[in-house]
């Protein structure tokens, strides 16, 4: 009897551990994805991936994250043909497979994503088409949408891994102070802390980069932190641009002091680096607008170092308050860019109004 038992659970778990997903691959459960954060893995025959086709994936899926400097791209593109989409490479978080079909009835290309299908935070889009000249018109047609998906993706996976994550102590006291939730990765700590400011160091994290023919290696240490704050909200005119930059700016000169006496962050307002403002909905659809741009240590008629910003406004109403959460990015030239600033999006997108 026993021996039975055992031999129905192993046969229960070989159906859980390779489950059937609607186009035949299997769904894997409980194993990780591979492959960083800013990139796509296209599965194509070469002939597709050195046509046409490769400039209209590279114009849609490799869009910049404006108006950062260096630039900051959303996805780097890698190629693999369908014989090598094997074994590890199938884990890839974000997968993207055009597939030539014959058989294929349909006036226009079909586009399908399904989740976790050889790993369980795995995005996987496939473009079927009848022949090539369809398969350029579907790319044409349907790439930025594809794009939308890759990109939601990418930061809705970092917002459920710090959501996972242990910050209850910070989380709870930011919670009191400012009416909002938010996720925090495992390490954050409050470094300067006022009624109305805020400022939280997140864990540095190490992007190793190897000069090539060196034989050396730059650390790569990206420094990152979020900056809350709030004041009283009055009317409309204070969700404008120039008013919310200007209360960036103050907030800014008397709470973040740089390392050498009488500097403080400030914004570049340069042509290049000119900050982007635009609409922004948390995941938790709360409405508000963002911004983007860079921060540079400024005072004593001089300049010091800098980096990236990104930020959302919201306005409470319970609280009546205009309440800023702005992420900002310290990183060397040679080091990419994408990770770090698709953490701190994740963190302004787990935002929730809580009071």
């Amino acid at each position: 009897m026993r021996i039975k038992l055992l031999t129905i659970f192993a046969v229960i778990m070989t159906l859980i551990g390779s489950c059937e997903s609607p186009y035949g691959k299997k769904m894997v459960t409980g194993v990780s994805s591979t492959g960083r954060v800013g990139e796509i893995l296209v599965v194509c025959d070469e002939a597709i991936w050195n046509s046409e086709i490769k400039d209209v994936l590279d114009s849609n899926l490799t869009q910049w994250i404006l108006p950062y400097f260096p630039d900051v791209a959303t996805f780097e593109l890698i190629h693999r043909a369908p014989s090598n989409f094997t074994k590890g490479i199938r884990k890839h978080r974000n997968v993207l497979i055009l597939k030539l079909d014959g058989a294929y009835a349909g006036e226009k290309g079909n586009i399908t994503k399904e989740s976790g299908t050889y790993a369980t935070d795995q995005l996987l889009i496939e473009i079927v088409a009848k022949n090539y000249d369809q398969m350029l018109e579907s790319c044409k047609q349907g790439l930025n949408r594809v794009h939308k998906e890759f990109d939601d993706a990418s930061w809705s996976r970092i917002m459920d891994r710090y959501r996972k994550q242990t910050n209850r102590f910070l989380v709870d006291e930011i919670k009191e102070n400012f009416g909002i939730s938010l996720a925090l990765p495992q390490g954050s700590k409050a470094v300067w802390k006022k009624q109305n400011f805020y400022r939280v160091e997140l864990p540095n994290s190490a992007r190793p980069m190897e000069f090539v023919g060196t034989g050396s290696v730059d650390p790569g240490l990206i420094f990152r932190g979020i900056i809350i704050y709030q004041y009283n909200y009055e009317d409309s005119t204070q969700l404008t641009f120039e008013s919310l930059a200007a209360a960036r700016d103050t907030m800014l000169r008397y709470n973040v002091p740089g390392q050498t006496p009488g500097m403080y962050m400030g914004t570049q307002y340069g042509r290049i680096t000119y900050p982007i403002m635009d609409s922004f909905s948390t995941a938790s659809g709360v409405n508000g607008s963002q911004m983007r741009g860079m921060f540079v240590f400024t005072g004593r008629d001089k300049f010091g170092t800098g980096g990236a910003f990104w930020q959302c406004h919201l306005v409470n109403k319970k609280t009546n308050k205009i309440v800023c959460i702005s992420g900002y990015v310290d990183a060397a030239p040679t080091t990419s860019w994408t990770q770090p600033l698709r953490e701190v999006q994740a963190i302004l997108k787990s935002v929730e109004l809580v009071k």
